[in-house]
């Protein structure tokens, strides 16, 4: 039989498994070389027919007991199948007949980082490095389980190490730039980056991360000058143009961000994300119409997209349609609900439909989450203001100043605040801190109460230091 069926590993893997379901189809039993049925199995597990290879796998072990090699293949199918204990004991079988074979314990470290126990993880796979021929994939996980950990400068270390024995590792590059991003790092991301480049220039990966390192630290037209370079090198890299778009909005180039974005539908499927933010651009070029029809484009193709949400509203909002507004920025604050710029739009959209309460109440939310929003200060008290709760807008001034003790426009209004409750001395002394900070902006304070252009103590207080 042997002589009649034995295939040399030499043969195209197609024809090792053109003979192996012939048997099947003759209900038979042939004799197979190890490496052919290497090929046999990697054949099934490629088209991801699981339950083909685990099959061929165990007929494989019974022609072969004593091969370690299909025990390590059987384990991985098996935590395909999350069969953990099963894999386990399989490993440990493997173990006895080749305990120096790497994958034993790589594949170990696989089930443990899965488990999230990763301390066992990390000692499996730094066990597995001495006895592995290529170790770049190994480094790439050791740095995976530290970035779990939390240890990022570890994580940072073995992503060098796992480059320095392939370049090609894509997964490695963007793993990079996200520890990178972590720590805060962007500069030294840039000039890991410029290196790897000086070595790969043709790398899209290291362009594209690059131009990600740019944009956090603002540095936009470099930012799009790498995500071109990216773009160059692979056409089809939506991501890299998406990105340039978020590059272009930056620098207020709306109409070239829309284009941009609308390029990535070139090379994959239309996104919520890229609907909204072409949304976006048309609500800046004040083209509400068609800002609200890509809105309207994302949140039916992804309902948590707030943005989108809150974006509709925004376009009623322009068009004095507050009620229905309101009823988008609601639906936009139910995703996320710590978010003080729509606490703010719903407080805005309340004030202009008359429901003061409601506005007060969105207007504590928005300082509470975001203390450093001066314009949410200022319309709160306002509100106070006009309510007659003078006191009220006093005390909420004199809590934003407190929070923001830099910020001029603060103080101004507090002068107002002062002199109309008729404390004319406190008046004056918010209005020199006033002046002291930013003299250039006292006219917000005759654009909220006018008649103290009239006032010759006010006049005179800026006159001497506009001089």
């Amino acid at each position: 039989m042997k002589e009649d069926f034995e295939f040399d590993f030499t043969e195209d893997p197609k024809f090792s498994v053109e003979r192996y379901e012939e048997m099947i189809r003759n209900k038979d039993q042939y004799f197979f070389e190890s490496q052919a049925f290497e090929n046999i199995i990697d054949f099934y597990i490629e088209k991801g027919s699981h339950e083909k290879a685990l099959t061929v796998v165990d007929y494989a072990i019974s022609q072969h007991p004593y091969a370690a090699v299909f025990l390590i293949k059987k384990a991985q199918l098996l935590v395909i199948y999350n069969k953990l204990d099963e894999a386990f004991d399989t490993l440990d079988k493997a173990h006895i007949l080749e305990p120096s074979e790497g994958d034993i314990y790589l594949i170990r470290g696989n089930i443990y980082e899965a488990l999230e126990r990763y301390d066992e993880a990390l000692e499996c796979y730094l066990h597995a490095l001495p006895l592995s021929e290529s170790t770049d994939h190994i480094y790439l996980h050791i740095a995976l389980v530290y970035q779990h950990l939390g240890f990022y400068d570890k994580a940072i270390i073995n992503l060098k190490r796992c480059l320095e024995q392939n370049m090609e590792n894509q997964d490695a590059l963007y793993e990079l730039a996200f520890c990178y991003d972590v720590l805060d790092r962007a500069e030294e991301s840039i000039q890991f980056y410029n290196q790897y480049i000086d070595s790969d220039p043709y790398s899209y990966s290291a362009w594209y991360n690059l131009g990600n390192a740019y944009h956090k630290l603002n540095l936009f037209e470099k930012a799009i000058d790498a995500y071109d370079y990216a773009i160059l090198i692979k056409e089809n890299f939506a991501s890299a143009y998406y990105n340039k778009g978020n590059s272009l909005i930056q620098l207020e180039k709306f109409q070239e961000a829309m284009e941009v974005y609308k390029q990535t539908f070139e090379y994959e499927q239309p996104n919520g994300d890229t609907y909204c933010a072409i949304g976006e651009c048309y609500e800046k070029l004040e083209q509400m119409d068609e800002a609200r029809a890509y809105y309207k484009k994302a949140v039916k193709l992804d309902t948590t997209l707030s943005d989108a949400w809150f974006g509709i509203g925004v376009t009623l909002d322009s068009e004095e349609r507050f009620f229905e507004a309101l009823h988008f920025y609601k639906k936009a604050l139910v995703i996320d609900v710590s978010n003080p710029d729509y606490w703010f739009a719903i407080a805005d959209a309340h004030y202009k439909l008359g429901d003061l309460l409601n506005s007060e109440e969105a207007y504590q939310k928005v300082i509470e989450l975001n203390p450093v929003d001066i314009e949410a200060w200022l319309d709160y008290s306002s509100i106070l203001y006009e309510q007659g709760k003078l006191d009220d807008a006093i005390e909420v001034m004199t809590d934003a100043i407190k929070t923001n003790p830099d910020a001029a426009e603060l103080y101004y209004r507090m002068v107002a605040y002062q002199f109309a409750s008729g404390k004319y001395n406190n008046a004056l002394n918010y209005l020199e801190a006033a002046l002291k900070l930013d003299a250039s902006k006292h006219e917000i304070l005759f654009e909220y109460l006018p008649q103290l252009q009239e006032n010759k103590v006010i006049v005179d207080i800026i006159n001497r230091y506009m001089a």
